[in-house]
């Protein structure tokens, strides 16, 4: 089963995206974003963050989190 980290971190290298652009469009730090691709925090974002993440990875909200 892969996590939420797991999948960012897939979807974000297959896209050819650092860490720093997430964190960077998604008003986040990248530190945030290194803990959630090491499984230490699951994303806790507002609505339109969640948005912008889905958008940036091209993937459906069920999708990042099934």
């Amino acid at each position: 089963m892969t996590n939420v980290g797991e999948k960012l971190k897939q979807r974000r290298e297959a896209l050819s995206l650092t860490q720093q652009q997430v964190a960077d469009q998604l008003g986040v730090t990248v530190t945030t974003v290194k803990n959630w691709v090491a499984g230490r925090y699951i994303p806790k974002l507002y609505l339109e963050q969640t948005k912008a993440l889905c958008d940036l990875l091209k993937l459906s909200l069920n999708a990042l989190v099934d």
